[in-house]
């Protein structure tokens, strides 16, 4: 893609392999005075190409940044025709896999240590590099990505000022740990400035309930300020 750069990252603490793809405004070089909003997403091989068609017209004034799946997983371990995107299994869910095979292979459960890559590497790394503003970071996360940005909004609100969160996928456990958290939490995030918008195919009959208890867990936060948008339904249309 154009103007689009790609560059390692390491996660500092566990020091796993992975790449951000950076895609740059078409005026980036032109005035250097000007410090542009950041839209990040999770499975960015998925996400980056859909997201910079859809800014290039609509948004042209904004820096993509796509967080890539890691890099170096375990060569020991055979994931099949997951391999690629294996990790994301590990770093984009709250809670463990109640299968003891499925936990070992793809250790469920790490997000709050992929939380803390993307704003102790991640963020800072693209605040450092280039020229943003801070105040307008936004977030989309699709499916385990909405899983993972619902995750981030209720324990550190403050990472993105904006959060889309489209078909998050979620089970009846997962849920209840958000649920849960969301008490823990509130106490100590008073003022919220956070912006959310929610999102589910009309034809994901089968996780309509999951949604609709997140949203109704959201609608708690909007008494300390949270805006929330959603839940929007997208007609005639599936999990894809």
């Amino acid at each position: 893609m154009p103007r689009t750069q790609v560059v390692p990252i390491n996660d500092s603490k566990l020091d796993r392999q992975y790449e951000l793809y950076i895609k740059l405004p078409q005026d980036y070089g032109k005035n250097t005075e000007v410090k542009y909003p950041v839209i990040y997403t999770t499975d960015a091989v998925w996400q980056i190409e859909l997201l910079s068609g859809v800014t290039e017209f609509l948004m042209p004034k904004v820096i993509l940044v796509g967080i890539s799946w890691q890099k170096d997983m375990d060569e020991n371990i055979d994931y099949g025709e997951l391999r690629e995107f294996a990790s994301r299994f590990r770093d984009y869910n709250i809670i463990q896999s109640t299968n003891a095979e499925h936990q070992a292979k793809y250790k469920f459960g790490q997000a709050s240590h992929h939380l803390d890559f993307v704003r102790n590497d991640v963020i800072k790394y693209v605040e450092k590099h280039y020229r943003v503003d801070p105040k307008q970071r936004s977030y989309i996360g699709y499916s385990l990505g909405g899983h993972f940005g619902a995750y981030t909004l209720i324990a550190k609100p403050n990472t993105f000022k904006n959060y889309i969160l489209g078909s998050p996928a979620f089970s009846e456990r997962s849920i209840k740990y958000i649920d849960e958290l969301e008490g823990k939490t509130a106490p100590k995030q008073a003022n919220l400035k956070a912006n959310v918008f929610v999102s589910l195919g009309g034809l994901e009959t089968s996780e309509a309930d999951l949604t609709n208890r997140l949203v109704s867990i959201l609608k708690r936060r909007t008494q300390s300020g949270l805006s929330l948008t959603g839940l929007e339904i997208i007609q005639d249309s599936d999990h894809s």
